[in-house]
């Protein structure tokens, strides 16, 4: 038996939207789903006992962050990264591969792996497939991803045609590297944004018979029409009894477009990195908390949200906390956005499931684009 299964329990009969559930060794949970982010084994400013309450059935850490603090064999030594940060439902961890190429001159790319120096103190390091999924090994995640090379917007046919091959070569070395039996690797799809190396490459992933394929490349500076388009046809190419993941989205448009194209997972640091910022996301678009407009506002930030910061706090309250800059505000916008994604996520799993997703799309669409 496989340690990560889909199960497909409803699923759009005019559109490629579906309702399932993940089941991992620490746990299951219902899809479609947003994962917030935990970067470095937390999620910033919130602790597991506020995720649990807002719905959060996965989180998902970041293994080169990890690898470069505290190490991994730390981590491996407290007993891995479930009992590291006290949270007892599934992890997902990412390979690390995005963050070694956004590293632009401070990386080199070979076939071995990636050479880089760390963001942190400038020291040499190096990434390769097996160094990436041994890691992910000693950190325990329930789905660990595998080493990719994330492919710039834009790149010619040509570039992105052997950075997805090597991508392959690379995969089926994490593939031949995980030894363990209670973790599940998911391959992610590149090919840039040309659909032949994107069929190309989720046929070959397919061929190595996964539990689950992420679509990577995509929210990297395209046009969100150029976006839809290459996940169109994508997800059209993956199996439908295998879990589907869009990585690094998270805006609520990119969201309900990303289930309508029947896809199951998402994660995106946005919500909690706008929240940071003073703005909380709400059914009625954006809400820039600092404007001087809610100043005299006692309302709650969304009347809408039953969240920790909606049911005791006003918008003047939390404008204050973060005028002044009191961390408490920080944490009441982060612990709102991430309420409001997971609770936007499990009503549109109701709406998939009772037949009324089209009618949830177009009323979404509606107001987004209005607003």
């Amino acid at each position: 038996m496989p340690a990560i299964t889909y199960e497909l329990i409803k699923q759009c009969p005019t559109t490629g939207a579906r309702a399932g559930i993940i089941h991992t060794p620490h746990g299951s949970f219902e899809t479609p789903i947003f994962m917030p982010v935990g970067t470095q084994a937390t999620v910033k400013t919130l602790s597991p006992e506020e995720l649990k309450q807002m719905g959060a059935g996965i989180i998902l850490s970041n293994t080169y962050h990890l690898f470069l603090r505290p190490g991994s064999p730390l981590i491996k030594e407290a007993g891995g990264l479930h009992k590291f940060m006290n949270w007892d439902r599934a992890i997902l961890t990412d390979s690390g591969g995005f963050q070694v190429f956004s590293l632009g001159d401070l990386r080199k790319i070979t076939e071995e792996g990636v050479a880089f120096r760390s963001h942190i103190d400038g020291s040499k390091k190096f990434l390769s497939p097996e160094i990436a999924t041994k890691t992910q090994m000693d950190l325990g995640s329930d789905i660990i991803m595998a080493f990719d090379e994330c492919i710039p917007y834009p790149a010619d046919h040509d570039y992105a045609k052997k950075s997805t091959e090597r991508t392959l070569r690379w995969t089926k070395r994490c593939k031949d590297t995980l030894t363990r039996t209670d973790q599940g690797l998911f391959g992610i799809v590149q090919g840039g944004m040309y659909e032949d190396l994107r069929k190309y490459c989720a046929d070959a992933l397919i061929d190595m018979d996964l539990p689950g394929y992420a679509i990577g490349g995509l929210s990297v500076g395209e046009p969100k029409e150029l976006m839809y388009e290459v996940l169109d046809y994508t997800a059209n190419y993956l199996p439908k009894n295998k879990a589907r993941y869009l990585m690094g989205v998270g805006t609520p448009d990119c969201l309900v477009e990303g289930v309508k194209r029947g896809i199951d997972m998402f994660d995106c640091v946005f919500p909690t990195r706008v929240g940071r910022n003073g703005t909380a996301m709400t059914w009625n678009g954006r809400l820039v908390i600092k404007n001087a407009q809610y100043e005299h506002d006692f309302n709650p930030i969304d009347e809408n949200c039953d969240c920790y910061a909606c049911r005791n706090y006003s918008r003047a309250y939390i404008r204050h906390l973060v005028r002044v800059n009191e961390i408490f505000g920080l944490r009441l916008l982060t612990l709102h956005n991430l309420h409001f994604l997971i609770d936007y996520m499990k009503k549109m799993r109701q709406a998939i499931i009772e037949d009324r997703f089209v009618e949830f799309y177009n009323e979404f669409s509606r107001k987004y684009t209005a607003k």
